[in-house]
């Protein structure tokens, strides 16, 4: 007889009861015990979050042996990636073992297919039998383990025209591109802080094919090494380097480039805290900020907004977006330029 099961994944948790997974402290992450709503992945690469493995890399001194030792005594107490800190988690790429009896024939998955999941490690039923490699530059780490997508887990089958190590790393952070896309508007002024990342470089390209000619893209970032990739592929109309922790400096640099008019909507992609007054202080009256970092402190964000007197509207950046995945690889597709460089810096 199946076992029947939550369409979030309730069953699984274990502690504290009636709470969804990813809030949850503890969740079982027996792979022996497959519901009828499951499906089972034979998992290969975790992406780890951003702010969750720089997190993890300071916590271990840049020991490879000791974030992999982190790495497992979280999924060890919690049964899922959730980093304690940040509270954060990431993705997978696997392979499909098994698909429960109820979603057999109802999704558009079958076993052996390899995929992506778009949903949190922080809610992941995930277990490690072996950690293989940890891949310190790109937050990845290669595994032989096993994980659990929810009836109502979202996921995406891997491209054949894109490496699965260089798509994990797209699909990762496809959620922002895509927001951007839909906030973007025709003439705006758009700021990006941590436009050289992974995102930010993403989030660019959608910004000023959004904005148009009329429009403004200013990429901020600290790294030498970010801002020079930034002005390598002509994205953005300004590269600036601040420091995004310095709200002032932020505010004086935008108000600037911008003859004091200020940003039409910022976006948070660091992985770094107190980044939030910054943010706000570069958007102009009834402008947005839009925080995809889960570094933020959203607490500081709403106090200092209503301390400086700013009237904006602050998104909380959901990782999910319809068609999220599909317009994150496409842009891979349509910039050769991009697509050499992550290559370069992720396959």
């Amino acid at each position: 007889m199946s076992l029947q099961g939550n369409p979030y994944g309730c069953h699984r948790v274990l502690k504290p009861a009636g709470v969804l997974p990813q809030p949850a402290l503890k969740i079982s992450n027996d792979m022996n015990r497959i519901w009828d709503n499951e499906i089972l992945v034979d998992v290969d690469i975790l992406n780890i979050d951003s702010a969750s493995f720089t997190q993890i890399k300071e916590q271990a001194g840049g020991d490879s042996g000791k974030i992999g030792e982190i790495i497992l005594s979280i999924i060890e107490r919690a049964g899922k990636m959730k980093n304690p800190v940040t509270g954060s988690g990431g993705m997978f790429i696997g392979t499909v073992r098994t698909i429960g009896e109820k979603l057999k024939g109802q999704i558009d998955l079958e076993e052996g297919d390899k995929i992506a999941s778009l949903v949190s490690l922080s809610l992941t039923p995930l277990k490690i039998d072996r950690i293989l490699e940890i891949k310190k530059d790109i937050d990845q780490v290669i595994i032989k383990g096993q994980a659990i997508l929810f009836e109502t887990g979202l996921y995406a089958r891997l491209p054949e025209d894109i490496p699965p190590s260089l798509s994990l790393a797209v699909l990762d952070v496809c959620g922002a591109p895509a927001q951007v896309a839909r906030m973007v508007k025709s003439g705006d002024t758009v700021v990006i802080i941590g436009a050289g990342g992974k995102s930010g470089i993403l989030c660019s390209y959608e910004a000023k094919r959004r904005a148009g000619v009329c429009g403004k893209v200013i990429g901020i970032d600290y790294s030498e090494e970010c801002l020079d990739r930034l002005r390598s592929l002509d994205l953005c109309d300004h590269v600036v380097k601040l420091d995004a922790g310095n709200a002032v400096s932020c505010y004086e640099a935008i108000s600037e480039l911008t003859e004091g008019d200020m940003a039409d909507l910022v976006i948070n992609n660091v992985n770094i805290p107190t980044t939030e007054m910054g943010s706000i202080l570069m958007t102009k009256d009834r402008g947005m900020v839009y925080f995809f970092s889960m570094s933020t402190s959203f607490t500081k964000a709403a106090l200092g907004a209503e301390g400086v007197g700013k009237d904006i509207d602050m998104i909380v950046g959901n990782g999910y977006a319809r068609h999220h995945a599909q317009i994150a690889l496409n842009i891979l597709r349509e910039s050769p330029e991009i697509r050499t460089l992550y290559e370069k810096l992720y396959s």
